[in-house]
């Protein structure tokens, strides 16, 4: 223990220092590819889609290239896009999409305008009881029409069954 009052404490400053630097680079390596995703919240996903990602620019659901019909309450037009790691999930043919899988639905009208956009995003731990599926509705200016654990949005998809998706690969 003497030898340890002699060494300055600047030492043992730097020296703690490199042990979290060296914690922290190995925690930053073991960090899923997707650690970037949004909080489940309802701002944070549409600054996600619309500005750091830009769902236009992600796949469309794979099969579903275009506008196809739609039904109520999404519209009477869709476009599904999809970010990679669904589109992985799709590809792959797995049944229940994975964490940090995320979907966007544009809704158009009759007249194939756009109306709103109705993301499903899939967020580890978040509502088990509803596949841990975070729902929302924006309007096509952004506007927060619903977010979160969305009533109407589980009740409807939990028709589709545990996966709660009623876009399939065919």
């Amino acid at each position: 223990m003497e030898h340890r009052k002699r060494i300055p404490a600047l030492l043992w400053t730097a020296v703690f220092t490199a042990a979290l630097a060296a914690v922290w680079m190995i925690s930053s390596a073991l960090t899923p590819r997707d650690s970037h995703m949004p909080e489940a919240e309802g701002k944070a996903v549409w600054n996600y889609i619309m500005e750091e990602e830009s769902h236009t620019e992600w796949d469309q659901w794979p099969g579903h290239d275009g506008m196809h019909e739609g039904q109520s309450p999404h519209g009477a037009y869709l476009k599904l896009y999809v970010n990679d790691v669904a589109k992985t999930a799709i590809k792959e043919g797995k049944e229940m999409m994975p964490e940090n899988a995320l979907i966007v639905k544009e809704n158009y009208d009759k007249n194939k305008k756009l109306v709103a956009l109705t993301p499903m995003y899939k967020v580890k731990g978040y509502n088990p009881d509803a596949g841990n599926w975070f729902w929302a509705k924006y309007g096509k200016d952004g506007a927060i029409m619903a977010s979160g654990k969305v009533g109407n949005c589980i009740d409807c998809h939990k028709k589709a069954g545990v996966h709660y998706l009623f876009t399939t690969n065919e």
